[in-house]
């Protein structure tokens, strides 16, 4: 106990940030046993107020606002999280490559380059109406702009880490490409790459919740906060709990994910860490 306070103390900015994460992750998992059916329409009560029957009243098709915002965070961090998972995982395998192989390096950075010019939300839009609305069409379409970001990162530190004696004498002393890679070279981009992660994640977040706004996102009848300020964004003026819930848990959600994100930074970043 005596520990988790003193790291408490020591990174209040992660903690805060972890936190309140997990509030949000415990919520979504356990969203059927503290809120009621996201999709139950009940017309005769559209529009009411907050109160004990329904805790952030109910929207203009009488569903539940509490129920919808609580199964919505599922959709956020199932996006954030797949997003950072497959984009570091494409980008690291491709960095390592591309830095320590120089030939490798030429054509594979301006293909990246070429990537990072397509916007997630227009990639989205046509990957949309070329195929079904779908979780996974989303999650492919923010994916692949984040991959040459981490490709960028990744290559960076690797002709860094390549320039240092210990892999020089690797290298001299025969050493398998692989094994320099795997034993020397990755350790040292775990660190940039965490960080890089939880920034990836809030983005994917923010663009999920702008496509589904658009209306190129997940299918209307999954609750996702885009979905609920799109379909309230009419009612502001006269039922403005309708967006309030969803806009404030996507703010939320996102200061923590970037709160976590800086203090990593400061913490796993050596020369910030000696400083502070």
């Amino acid at each position: 106990m005596s520990g988790a306070l003193r790291f408490v103390r020591r990174n209040p900015t992660i903690a805060v940030g972890a936190l309140m994460l997990l509030a949000v992750a415990l919520a979504a998992v356990f969203a059927p046993l503290i809120a009621g059916d996201p999709l139950l329409l009940v017309p005769i009560d559209r529009l009411l107020p907050p109160s004990a029957a329904h805790l952030l009243g109910t929207d203009h098709l009488g569903r539940d606002v509490f129920a919808r915002a609580v199964y919505g965070a599922r959709i956020s961090l199932i996006v954030g999280l797949s997003v950072a998972v497959v984009s570091i995982a494409i980008g690291l395998a491709i960095g390592l490559a591309a830095g320590y192989w120089r030939r490798f390096d030429a054509v594979v950075m301006r293909f990246m380059d070429g990537l990072m010019a397509i916007p997630s939300i227009l990639l989205a839009i046509a990957l949309v109406s070329l195929n079904r609305a779908s979780v996974g069409i989303v999650i492919v379409a923010i994916t692949i702009p984040e991959v040459p970001r981490i490709v960028r990162l990744v290559r960076s530190v690797v002709l860094t880490v390549r320039e240092m004696p210990y892999i020089e004498a690797a290298v001299s002393g025969g050493s398998p490409a692989r094994k320099i890679i795997l034993r020397h070279i990755l350790p040292s981009t775990i660190a940039p790459l965490i960080v890089q992660g939880t920034y990836i994640t809030a983005s994917a977040i923010l663009v999920e919740a702008g496509l589904s706004f658009l209306g190129a996102g997940v299918p209307p009848e999954i609750p996702t906060w885009g979905n609920m300020i799109a379909g309230s964004r009419l009612y502001v003026g006269r039922a403005p709990w309708t967006i309030f819930a969803p806009g404030v848990l996507l703010a939320l959600v996102i200061l923590a994910v970037n709160l976590l994100g800086d203090g990593l930074r400061d913490r796993l970043d050596v020369r910030l860490a000696r400083r502070m």
